[in-house]
């Protein structure tokens, strides 16, 4: 090796180390910070081993070594509300950060409907959106990432984001309202840390210390420890999907037997069936088959509405589509759950006849156009229904596909990657919206959601801190008869979590839509949050802030009397002259509607034929649409079961 290239590569090893010794802190600690208020708080990082490190902060100075593995603290006395600051860090270099607030700060966790940005909301909350701005609400976006391996100690990515009316649109819908709340009551800085990722599972958000409890989760943690493993799983995936969607293409009719696409507007669709839209193709000719259906609709547009940008709902659709108008491609979804709204460029439309097609792929269950969606076509404030009979035609059929395997929701993998490099950071306390992905075993629930939250709390050691939850809402269709339901069974384990102290329940029992798992009404939700945090982290004694639970009840030979908590000025019947959705059983197993009626603070179930009542429940459904037990203040009862001791 010639001198040249030691003495390069000398320098290169001085520069390394230097890079190295160098103070580095956490993504979290950054322009922008919202940090705790009103108690004493850990501002950390990284550094060389035994290097001293100096915060410069409001006129002071904060001295502090690193470890000998290079790590460092300083604990900064308690700050009232306020700011903007700046922190001037020296060692061998020097970082400032600036625009620093101090505020409370929420952990916003769960899955995707505290995932669901403002965007998703935007046409229903315009007007909120449009006068958004405050540099005192910011949020932190923690980007999805999972490790089976190793709790990690920092974030790959991410930065803190005041409010306005472009940048609201990235915010957590509830986690936003929420804030919106909290601030426009006690006028502090709100920071949210938003960490949640749509379909996971409580598992997913727990360290490995508390999945020792749950052996089948804590070996399926221990199991994806192997990376091969995962990488054969996902090569095994990609190449599924791959060859079925390949084979889809390859067959789909409306692609490879004709001259011209049946996205054009000039093919011939004389032979062509007809379906109502919305609507699902099982009950039509075609039958309930997988694969690709396409739909074609004319429609006659005025001249007013030419040469202007226009919108086109297409409701929801399951599961994939590609949108055409007048032949070109306007937009395209790949899953089923986002609201289709899709951009038409002035010069698309012209006046008089139009055509819309819409190619559907379908890779399991029914295939369609989910019901009670907004379906139409807008310019300005002109619209053109596009609800009605459609022409349809198959394309190909398929076998159904398998899901993938989702790695990314199993257990222990997301506290790793997105909860344990929080935990050094102060917080006011956690608000979370999870439970559809448990829905398949809801009495395991009642174990591993209580786990979590004792699992956060000792992680962060800061006590009880504060943890309000929201109870899942009404879904999927009504039923006319009594009966079992898993999402009523998981929410009973959630009403059974409130045994665990500082904890709030949001009943979202109204809230919800029937063909909807991510239901628009974030703001109401994140209202009755807002009422528990009020009270439970901030001390207001004097509110109605939470639904009605049964504190006791009395089982004698022909009915039921149940005692209630929280009923703030008094129960009420809601929507009509008599209470709904109370059922009663003899033998746990077979159930009969009740009549039921208030007296004072508590409630009489009955029914004559049943005698000697074991268990009686209330709202006990996907979708007790009928439930209409509420307090003066409007909050709804929470759906229960009770049963004889």
């Amino acid at each position: 090796m010639n001198k040249f290239k030691i003495v390069l590569l000398v320098l290169f090893f001085f520069q390394s180390v230097n890079l190295i010794c160098q103070i580095r802190l956490p993504r979290l600690i950054s322009d922008g910070v919202i940090l705790q208020r009103n108690t004493e708080i850990k501002i950390w990082g990284w550094a060389s081993p035994n290097e001293k490190v100096v915060l410069a902060f409001k006129e002071k100075t904060y001295k502090t070594q690193a470890d000998p593995y290079g790590n460092w603290k300083i604990m900064l006395p308690a700050q009232n509300a306020g700011g903007p600051y700046e922190m001037t860090f020296e060692a061998s270099n020097e970082i400032k950060i600036q625009d620093v607030l101090f505020g409370d700060v929420w952990i916003c966790s769960g899955q995707s409907n505290m995932e669901l940005p403002m965007e998703r909301v935007k046409e229903k909350y315009g007007e909120v959106i449009k006068k958004s701005k405050n540099s005192n609400i910011r949020q932190f976006l923690v980007a999805d990432r999972y490790d089976f391996k190793k709790e990690q100690d920092d974030l790959e990515s991410g930065n803190w984001i005041a409010a306005n009316p472009e940048s609201v649109l990235n915010f957590s819908a509830v986690a936003y309202f929420f804030a919106k709340e909290i601030y426009e009551k006690n006028h502090v800085p709100i920071g949210l840390i938003n960490t949640a990722l749509g379909g996971s599972p409580v598992e997913a958000w727990m360290s490995e210390d508390a999945l020792v409890a749950f052996p089948k989760a804590y070996d399926e943690a221990q199991k994806f420890k192997n990376d091969e493993l995962i990488k054969q799983i996902e090569t095994s995936d990609k190449k599924r999907s791959d060859d079925w969607y390949n084979e889809l293409n390859a067959n789909d009719k409306g692609i490879s037997e004709n001259k011209l696409n049946w996205s054009q507007p000039d093919i011939d669709d004389s032979d062509w069936d007809l379906m109502e839209i919305p609507g699902f193709w099982a009950n039509q000719s075609i039958g309930n088959v997988n694969g690709v259906v396409w739909f074609r609709k004319e429609i006659e547009v005025p001249k007013s509405m030419v040469g202007k940008p226009a919108k086109l709902y297409m409701g929801r659709i399951v599961d994939q589509d590609f949108v055409y108008v007048n032949g070109e491609l306007i937009g395209t979804t790949g899953y089923q759950y986002p609201p289709r709204r899709y951009e038409v460029k002035p010069t698309i439309l012209k006046e008089g006849k139009n055509t819309i097609t819409v190619r559907v792929i379908n890779n399991s269950g029914n295939g369609g156009f989910v019901l009670d969606k907004p379906y139409y076509l807008a310019v300005g404030n002109d619209t053109i229904d596009l609800k009605g009979k459609w022409k349809y035609k198959l394309g190909t059929t398929m076998k159904p596909l398998d899901g993938p395997t989702f790695i990314r929701w199993k257990p222990e993998g997301l506290y790793n990657g997105m909860i344990s490099p929080l935990i050094n950071f102060t917080i006011k306390g956690a608000l979370w919206y999870q439970g559809e992905s448990n829905t398949s075993n809801p009495s395991e629930y009642a174990k591993t959601f209580p786990a979590l939250i004792n699992d956060w709390r000792q992680k962060w050691n800061q006590g009880d801190f504060p943890f309000l939850f929201v109870q899942l809402p009404n879904f999927m269709e009504a039923y006319p008869e009594p009966r079992e339901s898993n999402w009523a069974a998981l929410r009973q384990s959630q009403l059974e979590t409130l045994s665990v102290t500082n904890t709030g329940m949001a009943v979202a029992i109204d809230l919800g839509e029937w063909n909807d798992i991510h239901p628009l009404n974030k703001e109401a939700v994140s209202n009755r949050l807002a009422l528990l945090a009020r009270k439970i982290a901030y001390g207001e004694n004097n509110i109605y802030a939470s639904s009605p639970i049964p504190s006791n009840s009395k089982f004698k030979k022909n009915k039921v009397i149940i005692s209630f908590e929280n009923v703030g000025g008094g129960l009420i019947v809601k929507k009509g002259s008599d209470l709904k959705s109370f059922s009663i059983s003899n033998d746990g197993k077979n159930f009969v509607w009740a009549k039921a009626k208030i007296i004072g603070n508590k409630v009489e179930v009955w029914n004559e034929n049943i005698v000697n009542p074991t268990v009686v429940r209330y709202a006990w459904d996907n979708n007790p649409s009928d439930a209409n037990l509420f307090t003066n203040e409007g909050l709804p009862s929470t759906p229960f079961e009770l049963k004889k001791k």
